[in-house]
């Protein structure tokens, strides 16, 4: 068997300045990696050409692999951001449509409460013009009671003047000297 500069794990450790054990995570991340660039001589795991120079460029490899990756990534981030961007403008716009219905509810409501205050006022005017109110009631029962009491009191006062009336008459057929008072009564007024 011919060598190829295989080298073994405690030499490319020293040369790449890894430890071994980072050399075999290396190793068993790559797939196939032991069957392909690994042999076994003696007691100890040698590594051909092909696979120091995996090894050493793994690093590398690495960042190349994550870099579509990355640029996978950075393309589902932004279709995702563009998704959520549209989300948002149909959000805004529903949004704007629910404002817009609630002002116009919020328009309608004070609307009806106004019609609501003017047909109450119409109404309260109506019945005015058909029953009087109860202070209306009130006032006409307090005149009616009034009338009444001065209907009393002027029958009152027209059977007091009758009398005073008939006395007169009786002291004239009686020819007493009927002296000329003056009547200092409020009565005389009604005469």
């Amino acid at each position: 068997m011919v060598k190829l500069l295989s080298k073994t794990i405690r030499q490319l450790s020293e040369e790449l300045k890894l430890s071994k054990q980072a050399i075999n995570q290396r190793i068993n991340s790559i797939n196939g990696f032991r069957s392909k660039h690994t042999y076994k001589v003696k007691n100890h795991l040698e590594i051909d050409n092909q696979g120091v120079k995996m090894l050493a460029n793994f690093d590398k490899q690495k960042r190349q692999e994550r870099q579509p990756n990355r640029q996978a990534e950075n393309d589902k981030d932004k279709n995702i951001d563009h998704i959520l961007l549209k989300q948002l403008d149909v959000k805004d716009q529903q949004i704007a449509k629910l404002q817009q219905a609630l002002d116009q509810q919020q328009k309608l409501q004070i609307a009806t409460v106004a019609e609501k205050r003017q047909l109450k006022e119409h109404v309260r005017k109506l019945s005015g013009l058909l029953e009087p109110s109860s202070s209306t009631k009130k006032q006409q029962s307090n005149d009616k009671g009034d009338t009444l009491s001065n209907n009393v009191n002027a029958s009152h006062n027209k059977n007091k003047n009758d009398k005073q009336n008939e006395v007169a008459d009786i002291d004239e057929k009686h020819k007493k000297p009927f002296k000329n008072k003056t009547n200092n009564s409020w009565w005389h007024f009604w005469k």
